[in-house]
């Protein structure tokens, strides 16, 4: 299970026989994890946030709950799934944890197939959701090295504009924008024109900053 041990469980409960069971679980299915018995001692710890993996949550716990937890962790910019255990949960609370982005809200006792099914959807997810940062990351340090100029093609390649019209639009000559457009196939590394359109596709999606497409002034657009 190479994909688990490379991800990181974290759980949250202050129920030491909960923490001793879930610790057993997760160590007997290969799982790396961290355990803390409060919400405090989570916010004291400062290890960093792994890639990937996700948030084990008790909802009613001394201090600091789960939800309240949840709410303070959006604010720091937490990214990991969260999963709720509770054995007091409710309707509305449940309702409440999955409207702040909660993956999943289990009520004790629950079966551990059911839990390990709901962590690795998380790993999963979250996995997926790294690698989509890296790839946008990545796509952003290309985009940046592009000048201007090759911007505006870009800009105007990925909606579809011929050599002829990209030239029309920006006041240059045909054979100019030939020259440009190979520039930004080959600092972008695309291999086709579809794949230049998924980047920039890519390039429009948070957590990419949407500023490095706003359309550079007209000013100069005579320019070559």
């Amino acid at each position: 299970m190479p994909d688990e041990i490379n991800a990181e469980v974290i759980v949250v409960d202050d129920d030491p026989s909960v923490q001793r069971a879930l610790n057993r679980l997760l160590m007997t299915n290969g799982f790396a994890r961290r355990i803390f018995g409060s919400a405090k001692e989570f916010l004291s710890d400062d290890k960093p946030s792994p890639a990937a993996g996700c948030l084990v949550l008790d909802v009613e716990m001394p201090g600091l709950d789960g939800l309240e937890l949840q709410a303070e962790l959006q604010k720091r910019g937490f990214r990991l799934p969260i999963v709720f255990i509770t054995g007091h949960g409710t309707v509305p609370i449940s309702v409440e944890a999955m409207k702040q982005g909660a993956l999943d809200f289990l009520q004790k006792p629950f079966d551990s197939r059911s839990l390990l099914d709901v962590i690795r959807k998380a790993i999963e997810q979250s996995r997926q959701r790294s690698s989509e940062e890296r790839e946008c990351r990545d796509l952003e340090l290309k985009f940046l090295t592009l000048s201007t100029r090759e911007r505006e093609v870009f800009r105007l390649i990925v909606k579809g504009l011929l050599n002829k019209q990209i030239a029309f639009e920006l006041g240059i000559v045909e054979k100019t924008v030939k020259v440009h457009r190979a520039r930004v196939m080959e600092k972008m590394q695309a291999n086709s024109l579809a794949e230049l359109i998924r980047m920039a596709e890519t390039l429009r999606l948070p957590p990419c900053s949407s500023a490095i497409f706003a359309s550079p002034t007209r000013a100069g657009r005579n320019q070559i």
